[in-house]
């Protein structure tokens, strides 16, 4: 008799897990954007949580991805992550680390234009061009964007990654490929991973450098630019060229 109860509170507890489950069910992510709910009013754990799928036997699909965001520090941590250390994540595994990061890839291609709409006329646009390929870079990249006469962008090139120091970052370098496409001025640019704006004295010895290279080739060095993932720093707006 003992056993047949328990048999049956078993299978009544399983009954009731389940029914919880599809109850529970209705109220996930995935379901409400079905129903009708905008994207834009998830929170980052909803989205994850989409793009995850499914979570584990231990976990439901919204602590996993809560608990992902919560280790990495936020989707930007989760993007400076990359695939193999997101792997190590207990439920997420290298599949659906290389599926979240395919969904951040897209997020940055999104909003980057093709070169060959650009138009180069203020930092400002400098910024925004280049600022999908400076997130989560650890180390200082330079940049050189190669204009024609109407500042439309001919070609990027990074010529460049470290600290500018001469032995890195020399006007041959610069020029070469400016020289090739005909160009008929550059703007140099380059993010400080730190966050903080305020050109270094190699940043400055630089950019003198190079304009007087441009000025004995004819090819006009227009500014330098000094990015973070925040904001944006012009050379040329504060004076020091």
């Amino acid at each position: 008799m003992e056993s047949i109860l328990h048999s049956e509170m078993v299978r009544t507890g399983s009954i009731l897990n389940m029914k919880s489950r599809s109850h529970n069910s209705a109220h996930l992510p995935l379901q409400r954007c079905i129903a009708g709910e905008e994207l834009r009013n998830f929170s980052d754990s909803d989205l994850l949580a989409i793009i995850l799928g499914t979570g584990t036997r231990e976990q439901g699909v919204l602590d996993l991805a809560s608990e992902t965001i919560n280790r990495f520090g936020g989707i930007t941590g989760i993007h400076d992550a990359g695939i193999r250390e997101l792997a190590t994540k207990k439920g997420i595994g290298i599949r659906r680390a290389i599926r979240i990061q395919a969904a951040l890839e897209l997020g940055k291609r999104i909003i980057a234009l093709p070169e060959s709409k650009i138009t180069i006329d203020s930092p400002k646009r400098v910024w925004n061009f280049l600022l999908p390929d400076i997130i989560g870079l650890k180390q200082e990249e330079f940049t050189v964007l190669i204009l024609n006469n109407k500042n439309h962008l001919i070609k990027r090139k990074t010529v460049s990654l470290g600290t500018i120091s001469e032995a890195i970052v020399h006007p041959r370098e610069i020029f070469r490929d400016a020289i090739r496409e005909s160009g008929s001025s550059i703007v140099i640019a380059h993010n400080h991973p730190s966050g903080v704006l305020t050109p270094s004295r190699e940043d400055i010895e630089t950019t003198r450098r190079i304009a007087e290279a441009g000025t004995i080739i004819g090819i006009e060095l227009l500014d330098h630019v000094i990015m973070s993932t925040c904001s944006f720093l012009s050379l040329k707006e504060a004076g020091y060229m």
